[in-house]
């Protein structure tokens, strides 16, 4: 069985149910790889340690779903923000909250810890990114310059800059101590979903939903490489700990990328769906995902896989000759190095303001019984006192080092497939919170939690994090039931990625008989009961191929205009859904006559029970108001001309038709924006980039 381990490349560690409702966001502690946060539409943060079923503690006290979390660099602390855009530090080691931070009027995106500081960035929906001091109530700055949402920050390693990515399609690089922007760069066309600085040289790589990565060298600001071959956005990405590649995470792969020259090292199918973080463990990868309740993670044996070039190289580079790599890659870097601080951050370094400043004037200001209130209602629950005594309250203190020769995870079997070992997992684990047990296949896994050894920037003092030694069974005595924030009730909305099909009921597939007995029926009556409905089906997707060639037909031969006006008078949203998902990439196509026909169909969409639906009629709405609402505002405030002018009084008609269309889909909005969870989180963006509609007209 250990011989057949090792031909292993990927597999999946585990698959458990996380929380009672929607996983929202997860993040891996990246110093150790072996501690996960989950937060949930259930209001809660979970703590879990990697490869183990049974839930650590819960961190209660947002009122609203929890939208972002992270670990701080040793793994001693944790932050979580929420859709009402309140933000929450806890103390893990001592199993308390810290400090409540309110100030964002949307939701929470992106938050980071600072290095070595006793600081944090966030950033919201509202397009502004706060650094705050974890030891003050109020943000020490608010840096302003993004026109859509922020969706990730990053600190540089010497904890002089942030960085800042945004689905605006820029990246811009931040001076903490003056608070401006140094530079922006331009060069992704889609959102931007992820910054990641090189441990130790200038350089950022920033991730985007054009499914290309680009570096940019931070002394000349310019971009030194485009990483291209992900056939799906860009997740997440992680450089190695020496900085000599960089891990890229997108739908159901990884790949292993270089740089000068642009080149793919590897790439490796890895089924762990829309994976959301990564970081390393002794020469493994962990990357973890999430999907509706459940929380799966896999493990990439590092030691299989191409991380330098050679005769393998896929992408711009195909030489029959390896290349020669450095020895040490610090003394042949091309950039230079960040520097090691020679005292450690304080907020004394960030330029201050007085305390009439530090408050927003919008409403931050609260009264010292209204925070001492509010934290009294944020708590940790533990649920299992040994794994946490034994990780966050280790009886040896000085001892933290992970054992560098063993495996932490070891790989299945070669003949069991990562299907079976995902069902066996599901038949183990009882939904959260309540009676789950632990894996079999972790069982002597040790947890370990450490702070970096190699960073050759941080100076951070006093010990590192915890290591803990192999945890036994859970305690007898049952778990107390997680009790779900109150929400109002929703409508039943069909997401877009489902476990099980719509309206599909398995046993009438299965024939019967009157004593339930299978062989009652020969094999041709089995068979056409089981075919029952084929028919009908093939009809109506034959059905809906015909109407679509009829549109592409008439694209062909006349306009995309006449083509929109076909698929619209065949009365068939589906239809209408395939046509916008096709011109929703292409904002070129647009016109203002456009807009008056997919204004009404965009009614219909918002209203639908389908995810799908509605995440194509946000994606349309959201480019007519970035692209046509200064026209439409402009166009009904301008004064009459004098004389006839036919050509204006036809655009004054359609600008006039897209603003009523406009309001009434402000008010659908404005609605849906108060439900919780990723549907409230969409439209509530929605709802701040339509708010000139209630100031100009």
């Amino acid at each position: 069985m250990a011989a057949s381990s090792t031909t292993k490349i990927a597999w999946r560690l585990q698959e458990f149910e996380a929380h009672s409702s929607t996983v929202s966001c997860l993040a891996v502690g990246k110093s150790s790889g072996r501690l996960l946060a989950t937060g949930g539409e259930d209001c809660r943060v979970n703590i879990w340690a990697v490869s183990k079923a049974n839930c650590i503690m819960s961190l209660t006290g947002h009122k609203t779903p929890v939208e972002c979390v992270q670990f701080n660099m040793s793994e001693e602390q944790v932050v979580a923000g929420s859709q009402s855009g309140s933000i929450r530090v806890w103390d893990l080691e001592a199993a308390k909250i810290l400090r409540t931070l309110m100030g964002h009027k949307a939701n929470i995106t992106s938050l980071g810890f600072h290095p070595f500081g006793d600081l944090i960035a966030s950033s919201s929906m509202d397009t502004n990114i706060k650094l705050w001091d974890v030891r003050r109530k109020g943000y020490v700055f608010r840096y302003k310059g993004h026109t859509q949402a922020v969706r990730s920050l990053a600190f540089s390693p010497d904890g002089k800059w942030l960085a800042s990515a945004s689905d605006d399609c820029t990246v811009k690089l931040w001076d903490l101590t003056q608070g401006k922007t140094i530079t922006e760069f331009k060069s992704h066309i889609a959102a931007v979903n992820i910054i990641q600085f090189h441990p130790n040289e200038y350089l950022l790589a920033s991730g985007s939903s054009d499914r290309t990565i680009k570096l940019w060298d931070l002394e000349k600001f310019t971009i030194i490489g485009s990483l291209e071959g992900d056939t799906s956005p860009i997740r997440c990405m992680l450089f190695s700990s020496d900085g000599s590649c960089l891990y890229s995470g997108a739908t159901d792969s990884l790949r292993v990328f270089g740089w000068e020259p642009d080149r793919c090292f590897d790439v490796l199918p890895v089924g762990w769906g829309k994976v959301s973080d990564l970081a390393v463990c002794n020469q493994q990868l962990i990357g973890v995902s999430h999907q509706l309740s459940s929380v799966s993670s896999y493990v990439v044996d590092l030691k299989r896989v191409k991380k330098s070039g050679g005769s393998m190289i896929r992408g711009i580079i195909q030489d029959n000759q390896p290349l020669s790599e450095p020895k040490d890659p610090k003394i042949c870097a091309l950039r230079r190095n960040y520097d090691r601080p020679t005292t450690t951050c304080s907020s004394q370094r960030v330029k201050q303001r007085s305390d009439a400043e530090r408050r927003s004037p919008e409403g931050e200001r609260r009264s010292p019984s209204e925070d001492e209130a509010d934290e009294k209602l944020s708590s940790a629950e533990i649920h299992n006192a040994e794994d946490y005594k034994e990780i966050f309250q280790p009886k040896n203190a000085i001892s933290r080092t992970p054992p560098k020769i063993s495996e932490p995870f070891p790989a299945p079997p070669e003949d069991e497939t990562v299907l079976a070992i995902g069902s066996q997992m599901k038949d183990i684990i009882s939904p959260f919170p309540d009676k789950q047990q632990a894996l079999p296949l972790a069982s002597s896994t040790p947890v370990q939690r450490v702070e970096p050894t190699v960073v050759s920037y941080s100076k951070r003092p006093g010990p590192s994090a915890a290591s803990v030694a192999p945890l036994g069974p859970p305690p007898p005595q049952t778990q107390p039931p997680i009790t779900t924030a109150k929400t109002k009730a929703q409508p039943k909305i069909i997401p877009i990625t489902r476990n099980k099909p719509i309206g599909l009921n398995v046993a009438e597939f299965l024939p019967s008989s009157p004593n339930n007995r299978a062989a009652a029926l020969n094999d041709e009556e089995a068979l056409s009961q089981m075919k029952k409905g084929h028919d009908t089906m093939c009809v109506m997707l034959s059905s809906r191929h015909k109407n679509l060639e009829t549109v592409r037909a008439v694209w062909a031969r006349d306009d995309m205009k006449n083509a929109l006006d076909m698929a619209v008078s065949m009365n068939d949203l589906s239809i209408v859904v395939d046509i916008l998902n096709i011109i929703n990439l292409q904002p070129s196509l647009w016109k203002l006559d456009v807009c008056t026909t997919i204004l009404p169909q965009i009614d219909k969409l918002l209203q639908s029970n389908y995810e799908s639906y509605m995440h194509t009629g946000c994606t349309s709405l959201k480019l007519i108001m970035k692209h046509f609402w200064i026209l439409i505002s402009d166009t009904l405030k301008a004064t009459p001309s004098v004389g006839v002018d036919i050509s204006r009084e036809e655009r004054h008609q359609k600008c006039r038709m897209c603003c009523k269309h406009l309001k009434n889909l402000s008010n659908i909005v404005k609605n849906k924006a108060e439900q919780v969870g990723r549907h409230g989180s969409t439209f509530k963006e929605l709802q701040l980039l339509m708010a000139p509609l209630d100031d100009s007209l």
